[in-house]
């Protein structure tokens, strides 16, 4: 009897952890991105895929504002007001935006996301520089 407790509560510890939903440790999908900004799930699972979420955005932003400095040589993909939503509201409208737009769900989480980012925020017109005349 005594190792049938023990064993007992091991199968049912087991069958909980089983039960848990699975940590986020990476998106490959638009789709899996969305998921992770907008998650089900309750309790540390759903922090966890908050903050990844928002880890996602920040970096992709942040590469993004390096990779088109205002005023610098190539035009940005995207164009955030000032001031802008927060990363928290960001994370929302993606997950909203990949509901409406499945037919992008498939594609990498960044495509995803850029696509997002240029529907939602996109850039004023270019405009061209007079010549000058004679």
């Amino acid at each position: 009897m005594r190792r049938t407790i023990p064993i007992l509560a091991l199968c049912l510890a087991s069958g909980t952890a089983l039960a848990q939903p699975r940590q986020v440790d990476h998106v490959q999908t638009a789709g899996d991105l969305a998921a992770v900004c907008e998650p089900t799930s309750t309790g540390v699972p759903r922090l966890e895929a908050i903050a990844y979420c928002q880890g996602f955005l920040t970096s992709a932003g942040q590469y993004h504002a390096l990779m088109y400095p205002p005023n610098g040589p190539l035009r940005p993909l995207f164009c955030v007001p000032n001031p802008g939503p927060t990363i928290a509201e960001s994370g929302i409208a993606f997950a909203r935006w990949a509901r409406e737009n499945p037919s992008y769900t498939s594609e990498p989480a960044l495509d995803g996301m850029l696509r997002w980012a240029q529907a939602t925020f996109p850039c004023p017109p270019a405009t061209t520089p007079r010549r000058r005349t004679r």
